[in-house]
């Protein structure tokens, strides 16, 4: 498949890794805003999962400094957007009406109504759209998934899904709430997309927490109400900038079982109530690299992609929204009305 990468920022050299990894996907095009990056050197690319990028050879590649130029190639079948967030929706539009098949990064879009948008001009244009939510497909969520299926853990009882990192000093417009939604709505779409996936929709949410995006400052504990569930909390954000590691963690407790992970140094594992533990599977795959072949799999072969249907990732912008006015309501029970 035939594929053009519009944005080459941290997410976009992530999935030029992934790509160059990929059989059948053919990288015919790339975009950006920074002629650095669009000449090839990714050297100065940071973020806050693994190290600098690297230096390309980009001069047999269409390269658009236009990322709605970009959307139009003649020859792409398909455009991977690693934009910044108030952008998806308006790429994604372009390259659905010019015939493309879209794969777009998290958040999907910063409001409903734009994902909504995104959604109805893909089921028009009879394209496939999907929002890269890598969680779906990262080793360490995969074994919880299929734990909770099993029904290893029994009845879930509580949840905890925990995600913070240093304030993206990398990043300029991630500062800007207009544009990236912020801390909470950027970072935390991950958890909140995975209680979606794990436990379907909550019946309210309350929150609290401190926003000071100045000093790189936005935070939350978040509390999905489920029916059944003792707690199902989200937490994280940004902690200052730069010098906080990244981290990501979970803890699923059900009636026969505890699941925890944690990526400073915990792996997957289940604690059974009858005193015994044992390792979760984990796939031996890339996250990132599973997600895009599932993707151009789904192009292949014209399916939807039920494993990450962009309906639900409609959804985790709402829930994330939701989840900020709650924070703002200072642990006031919201509705929650997906």
């Amino acid at each position: 498949m035939k594929i053009g990468l519009i944005g080459l920022g941290f997410m976009g050299s992530t999935h030029l890794k992934a790509l160059q990894k990929i059989t059948g996907a053919e990288l015919v095009a790339v975009s950006s805003d920074d002629p650095r990056a669009l000449g090839g050197d990714l050297s100065h690319i940071q973020g806050n999962l693994g190290g600098p990028g690297e230096r390309l050879d980009f001069s047999n590649l269409r390269q658009y400094s236009d990322a709605y130029e970009a959307a139009r190639d003649p020859e792409a079948e398909a455009v991977d957007l690693c934009l910044p967030t108030h952008l998806h929706a308006g790429v994604a539009l372009e390259a659905l009406r010019s015939g493309k098949h879209v794969l777009v990064e998290k958040p999907m879009a910063l409001t409903r109504a734009e994902a909504d948008g995104m959604i109805e001009e893909a089921d028009k244009a009879g394209r496939i759209l999907m929002v890269a939510q890598v969680l779906r497909f990262y080793p360490a969520y995969v074994a919880l998934r299929e734990a909770l299926r099993s029904g290893k853990l029994g009845a879930v009882r509580s949840a905890l899904l925990r995600r913070r990192c240093a304030a993206p000093a990398w990043s300029v417009w991630m500062g800007d709430a207009a544009r990236s939604g912020g801390g909470v709505f950027d970072l935390l779409i991950h958890d909140i997309d995975m209680c979606l996936h794990l436990f379907g929709a909550p019946e309210a949410v309350s929150a609290s927490g401190h926003e000071d995006l100045p000093r790189g400052i936005d935070f939350v504990l978040a509390e999905l109400h489920y029916p059944g569930i003792g707690t199902v909390a989200v937490t994280g954000g940004w902690h200052h900038p730069k010098s906080y590691p990244f981290s990501m963690e979970y803890t699923v407790t059900g009636d026969d079982a505890t699941a925890e992970y944690s990526s400073a140094g915990r792996p997957p594992a289940l604690f059974k109530a009858d005193g015994t533990s044992e390792a979760l599977v984990e796939p031996e795959a890339d996250g990132y690299q599973a997600e895009i072949e599932y993707f151009i799999e789904c192009c292949r072969t014209g399916v939807k992609p039920a494993l990450c249907p962009p309906e639900e990732s409609a959804a985790s912008v709402q829930l994330a929204r939701l989840i900020l006015e709650a924070r703002e309501r200072k642990g006031e029970k919201i509705a929650c009305k997906l």
